[in-house]
């Protein structure tokens, strides 16, 4: 039995990764790093710190870590003030599941950005508990963030189901012990591993109904 249901943001409710990978591929050329074919892939999950310390290291970035998450998220902010790009029907996938269980929110999005999306989408109050990866100590595919997302709303690991998009995502929740809903983003599918770890696979956020959770085991 599910006791609640805890929503990644990027991919599942807002379709950012691809705004991410604009922005940030911009950036490493504008200050003489080099995107690698598997960056995107390996950067999807990963908390601010971490894709910081990236793209100033591995990726070459002539500026700090500290620097590249502040310029990158401002421009971040940017993008979302003109427009968050909320996927069709993930509004009303929230509201109906939050009719039925607690939900939380367990994102790799810095906090403003979170809460950007959230006013955008009029789903501030549909979460019970919502964490970035910001404050946890690792991010996905660590399993800090959902562990943290459920304590929070008090509920066991193991009778949560968590949704998500990225291969990162869906190891961070399956290492938290929870039943995982993967949503793979057309661009990005998931890695063969991580698609053998989840629960069920469906194709939109549409398809993602009460019966669904109802069957997972």
């Amino acid at each position: 039995m599910v006791d609640a249901v805890i929503f990644d943001l990027d991919g599942v409710i807002v379709d950012s990764e691809p705004v991410w990978e604009e922005v940030r591929r911009a950036y490493v050329a504008d200050h003489h790093g080099t995107w690698q074919p598997d960056t995107q892939r390996r950067l999807m999950g990963m908390s601010t710190g971490e894709w910081a310390a990236y793209l100033s290291g591995e990726l070459g970035v002539d500026r700090s870590a500290e620097q590249v998450a502040a310029e990158v998220v401002d421009q971040m902010a940017r993008r979302y003030a003109a427009r968050v790009p909320v996927i069709d029907g993930a509004d009303r996938v929230v509201r109906r599941l939050a009719a039925r269980w607690p939900l939380g929110l367990a994102s790799s999005s810095p906090t403003r950005l979170i809460e950007a999306a959230l006013v955008a989408t009029e789903l501030t109050d549909a979460f019970g508990a919502t964490l970035s990866t910001e404050r946890t100590a690792r991010g996905k595919p660590a399993p800090d963030v959902y562990l943290a997302v459920a304590e929070r709303l008090g509920v066991d690991p193991a009778r949560c189901a968590a949704v998500e998009d990225s291969s990162n995502g869906v190891r961070s929740a399956a290492a938290a012990g929870m039943r995982v809903v993967a949503i793979p983003h057309g661009a990005y599918p998931l890695d063969p591993d991580a698609e053998a770890l989840a629960a069920v696979v469906l194709r939109t956020v549409a398809d993602l109904t009460p019966q669904v959770v109802d069957q997972l085991t």
